[in-house]
């Protein structure tokens, strides 16, 4: 397991039975670059990775 692997590990032993709308989690992102403005890149590239998985292009260009 990678180091930063800890936090999806505990999101899952946590959360991981919970059933959450897409819209809660783009509320929860929104409130997190608010409180970690810094951090607004990698949830913008996280949020648009999860908005175009079924995408037939071949994400490998936004790599």
């Amino acid at each position: 397991m990678y180091f930063t692997d800890r936090g999806i590990e505990e999101l899952e032993a946590r959360r991981g039975e919970e059933e959450v709308t897409l819209a809660w989690l783009a509320e929860q992102l929104r409130t997190f670059v608010d409180v970690h403005p810094e951090h607004e890149t990698p949830v913008e590239r996280l949020a648009t990775w999860l908005a175009r998985l079924d995408d037939d292009s071949d994400d490998s260009e936004d790599a």
